[in-house]
């Protein structure tokens, strides 16, 4: 397959390329991370067929067809966009091959079926619950109840859940585990709807977690396995678009079933909107399995002949199967053959370039949590309630900003390629914290004035998240998937998981006594004032990664932190001079003096 000697030189030429900073431990790591950033650079064209021929043979692939598709899939995989340089290719394969760059939404049917696996969030039950379970009155036992019994799936998922997404996955593989999640997600769903006490509601819910925890952190891992590389981040970044979807499902159910009542059965309204959540889960345990099982899943159980026809059956042509299927082998042979630590975990603290990554993963984690969105997704119809709403408006409140949410996520798919992730953030913040601010005040507004205030507070929910959606709401997830050195991205993207659902577990627990102390005024002034926080944040802490090469993210944070605030807040003085008083000054970049390092060492003058 691939000779030690030839990968040798090609990571010995990758690391004379790299820049000079850094220590030389730090140099060292980027130089293997250059390795995994492309381990076929330096072949030639007749040595990648020798190594595909070689690994279809050995492999029992199939026919002398499909090793053909191998011998030119491995050409193909160094550099897939020069496919019009690769000779033997006819002319229909090279007009396939160039449909992945002009037409790059042209994908089979099963590709798109693995993203669609969505979840549900139902607020407009506990409206009901709380007072049926005794603690629907106004002192602080019942506010920390409320709270707890609300929080408690995203409890499990902090503490428990999200961590059994690697054995679950390694044991059951990406669609094994996410049957199992749907199916406990079904059966406590279920379970919620037949309970008589805040504490066996808290019992279900917290079992809820384990349904929810390893779902939500397979189907971005399923989605990343199976896409082309040329929509991989569009498709990864969906889960933000169906989550939005499931949680508008959920507001529509506690819409339906809010006037379902009966004579016989108390609180049959509230117990079939919970109970609702199951469909979605149960539709996905139905055709979860009519999607091929993950390739990158069966080539770690070296099942690489499986690995072949699930991903034919997941592109147009076995030329494109067989190249993105070479390419992922090699990746798990370089990492198989490069000594990358003991303990990862560790090596996200310890090592100066992750540590960067970690911080701004964290920061981008927490504000997703502490900008306030789930105190509206939520108790958005407790917040319509107490702003005077009829229950069925408050309802009918909590859909319209639910569809506001799903509909604003889907162009998120483009701005966040176009104008990156930092700058959606520091522009989103600002405009978060105003609305926020906006929505609080709004409860100022005299209840004579009713339909000023009820217009205002609806006004003010909607615009958050207009403004959320296309940033905080996407950037995360994405963000976090790409940070990460290959060899730790899993425990990156982990530890950023967990961070998620504790922020959200103590979001979820603290909002009824916090509203309670502080008014509703001063609750909604608390995450508006955290929106001015994350941006400072991320202005000082949080680089760009939009477009950007695994080699050149290593370069991007191998940045010392303090250089990195230092150039942040240069950025404040430049927008104030450029778009406030209209002068024509050229933006820094903060990696100047590295690219002129590498024009000198290639014998240009800078």
């Amino acid at each position: 397959m691939i000779g030690k000697e030839k990968m040798d030189a090609t990571l010995s030429e990758k690391a004379v390329s790299q820049p000079p900073f850094g220590t030389a431990a730090e140099r060292a790591r980027r130089s293997l991370n250059a390795k995994l950033s492309n381990p076929l650079a330096g072949f030639s064209h007749t040595e990648l067929r020798n190594q595909g021929r070689t690994f279809a043979e050995l492999h029992e692939m199939g026919d002398e067809s499909d090793i053909r598709a191998f011998e030119l899939g491995a050409v193909l995989a160094q550099s897939p966009e020069r496919y019009v340089n690769v000779t033997g290719l006819t002319n229909q394969e090279k007009r396939v091959l160039g449909r992945e760059f002009t037409h790059r939404w042209s994908q089979p049917w099963k590709m798109y079926a693995v993203i669609t696996l969505y979840q549900t969030v139902v607020n407009g039950a506990q409206i009901f619950y709380k007072h049926q379970f005794g603690i629907g009155d106004d002192s602080s036992r019942s506010a920390w109840l409320v709270g707890l019994v609300n929080s408690a799936p995203y409890l499990c998922c902090a503490l428990i859940s999200s961590w059994l997404t690697v054995p679950f996955n390694h044991w059951f593989g990406r669609r094994g585990t996410i049957f199992i999640a749907c199916a406990l997600s079904a059966i406590t769903c279920l379970w919620q709807g037949f309970v008589a006490t805040w504490w066996a509601m808290f019992v279900a819910r917290f079992m809820l977690g384990f349904g929810i925890g390893p779902k939500l952190a397979t189907v971005p891992i399923y989605a990343a396995e199976t896409a082309p590389p040329s929509i991989r981040g569009a498709l990864v970044m969906q889960w933000q678009v169906w989550s939005a979807f499931g949680i508008m499902v959920g507001y529509a159910a506690d819409l339906i079933f809010y006037n379902v009542h009966s004579s016989t059965i108390v609180g049959l309204n509230w117990r079939c909107m919970m109970a609702s959540a199951m469909f979605p889960a149960l539709v996905v345990c139905c055709f979860v399995f009519t999607c091929p099982e993950s390739p990158h899943w069966y080539m770690r159980q070296k099942q690489y002949f499986r690995a072949y026809r699930s991903i034919c059956t997941l592109r147009n042509h076995k030329i494109q199967a067989a190249r993105d299927l070479y390419y992922m082998h090699t990746l798990l042979e370089a990492e198989n053959n490069m000594n990358l630590g003991r303990n990862k975990m560790l090596e996200l603290i310890k090592v100066p370039r992750n540590r960067r990554a970690t911080l701004a993963s964290q920061i981008v984690m927490f504000m997703q949590q502490f900008c306030g969105v789930n105190v509206i997704s939520y108790y958005s119809s407790e917040i319509f309630l107490e702003a005077k709403f009829s229950p069925p408006a408050a309802l009918a409140a909590s859909l319209g900003w639910g569809l506001i949410n799903w509909l604003l996520s889907i162009p998120a798919i483009y701005t966040i390629d176009i104008f990156g992730r930092r700058n959606l953030l520091l522009l989103t913040f600002p405009l978060m914290s105003m609305a926020m601010l906006f929505t609080g005040f709004s409860f100022w507004i005299p209840e004579s004035s009713h339909s000023a205030r009820l217009t205002c507070i609806a006004l003010g929910a909607y615009l958050f998240g207009v403004v959320y959606s296309p940033g905080e709401g996407p950037v995360p997830f994405t963000y976090t998937a790409e940070v990460y050195p290959l060899y730790v991205r899993s425990y990156g993207m982990a530890l950023g998981t967990a961070t998620m659902w504790f922020c959200n577990f103590i979001l979820g627990m603290t909002w009824p006594s916090l509203r309670a102390a502080f008014t509703i005024q001063g609750a909604f002034s608390w995450h508006a004032s955290w929106c001015v926080v994350g941006w400072w944040m991320v202005l000082l802490f949080m680089p760009e990664t939009k477009g950007k090469t695994l080699e050149e993210l290593d370069q991007v944070f191998s940045v010392p932190t303090r250089l990195h605030a230092r150039y942040g807040l240069r950025q404040i003085g430049y927008f104030f001079n450029r778009y406030l008083l209209q002068r024509d000054v050229r933006p820094e970049i903060l990696y100047e003096r590295e690219e002129l390092v590498k024009v000198q060492d290639v014998g240009f003058n800078a």
